[in-house]
């Protein structure tokens, strides 16, 4: 039986969120979601379908947005956002099993129905709209769906050719695939194609999909790697991952990582307390799941985006998820790769093969009685912060002038959670 997956994206969900509670056609409004504290320099995470008409794009600067244009700026509220998309899910769930559900994003989710056609006794057409249809009725919402025989063309109909449909609904097989995409031009409107493999590409003769499909292998694994297998399969239409198999993997190694963009341009020594703050987030999240570490890993963006970032991994000689001892590693590789002259703007860490408890291992020389006594502390933090909220107790750390935790934790997904 030929699979046929669905693949629905919320237009423009976070502006259509906001006017739907405002009780407004995002059709018709011009509405942009985004922070207004942040200034004209603010991204605009979403604007209205009313303002794409008008050519505004989603991701753009406020100041970037023509004068002449008339508009509501509406805060972001991710709690909300999140609300909604879970009222999606639910809606899913009328018509499939949630095995059959893979949520892609918090507007966008991939569904297998090729078991439901002959249940709902409908094409998938007219099964496609039931589901929209009722995401339109239950929540004001208007969705777009792409259609296609393996998750890979469902995507590619609804990026590419529910756009220029009437009703925001597009299918492809691979046949369709080939006939109307082969020579669609730029590469970078494809699903998993960035502008940086779109240069690369370009810089081969290569402009569109048949030129991949076309291009000899051994080119493609030279430049690519193992990554130009997927290029290959793609240009042809092919995908063999399945939802089943996505719901069934499991890494073979796991990390656990956190990141931000600062507020500011941070100097050296401001920007190693924002460190220090994210190992301690790490470290409590490592306890609360009961996990350990023997590698970290830390990475400097500095705000010159001419300056190569910095970036360095090392192996721990403990395998442990205290904090003092962590900490310690963070602040010795940060002074070893980070360029003190240059002002700082990006921050990520991650704790690398990351395992459970009861591997973990302490050096010969570490006092057993002081790590334990941290740890309970740090489990019982974890139970303070659950229970009565993540500022209900801080470090000394969180005070200082240039901290950013007491106010992310407020935030949702880096944004304000709209409470």
């Amino acid at each position: 039986m030929e699979k046929i997956y669905f693949c629905i994206d919320l237009k423009s969900f976070f502006a259509s969120v906001e006017c739907v509670e405002r009780k407004l056609d995002p059709f018709i409004a011009n509405l942009v979601v985004a922070d207004p504290s942040r200034g004209n320099g603010a991204i605009c995470l979403a604007v209205s379908p009313a303002m794409k008409k008008l050519g505004v794009r989603n991701r753009c600067r406020v100041y970037e947005i023509p004068k002449n244009i008339s508009y509501i700026v509406a805060s972001p509220r991710m709690k909300v956002y999140m609300e909604y998309s879970s009222k999606m899910y639910s809606i899913y769930l009328k018509y499939v099993h949630k095995d059959d559900v893979h949520v892609y994003s918090i507007d966008e989710a991939f569904l297998d129905v090729t078991n439901y056609l002959n249940l709902y006794k409908n094409d998938y057409i007219n099964l496609c709209k039931m589901i929209t249809d009722t995401i339109f009725k239950e929540t004001g919402i208007t969705a777009s769906a792409g259609i296609g025989t393996n998750m890979y063309l469902s995507k590619i109909a609804l990026d590419i050719i529910a756009k220029r449909t009437k009703d925001n609904v597009g299918f492809l097989n691979e046949e369709l695939y080939k006939k109307e995409l082969w020579y669609h031009e730029p590469l970078s409107d494809f699903w998993q194609i960035g502008r940086g493999i779109q240069k690369r590409l370009n810089n081969m003769g290569i402009n569109n999909m048949y030129d991949i499909s076309n291009c000899e292998e051994y080119k493609l694994y030279k430049e690519f790697g193992i990554n130009a297998k997927s290029l290959i399969d793609h240009s042809n239409g092919i995908e063999k991952c399945t939802i089943k198999e996505i719901k069934e993997y499991k890494p073979k190694s796991n990390s656990l990582s956190f990141s931000q963009i600062l507020f500011e341009d941070y100097n050296y020594n401001k920007a190693k307390l924002i460190v220090k703050e994210m190992v301690d987030i790490g470290s409590l999240e490592l306890v609360r799941r009961d996990l350990v570490t023997d590698s970290i890993y830390l990475y400097i963006g500095y705000s010159k985006d001419k300056i190569k970032s910095s970036k360095g991994t090392l192996k721990m000689i403990e395998t442990t998820n205290v904090y003092s001892i962590m900490l310690e590693y963070f602040l010795d590789l940060y002074e070893k790769i980070v360029n003190k002259e240059i002002l700082i703007r990006k921050i990520g860490i991650a704790f690398l093969n990351i395992g459970n408890k009861k591997f973990e291992q302490l050096d010969l020389f570490s006092n057993q009685i002081e790590i334990e006594e941290e740890q309970k502390i740090e489990k019982i933090i974890n139970n303070i912060k659950i229970k009565h909220g993540k500022n209900a107790i801080l470090r000394g750390i969180n005070l200082e002038e240039g901290a950013t935790s007491k106010t992310r934790n407020k935030l949702i997904g880096g944004h304000k959670s709209g409470e």
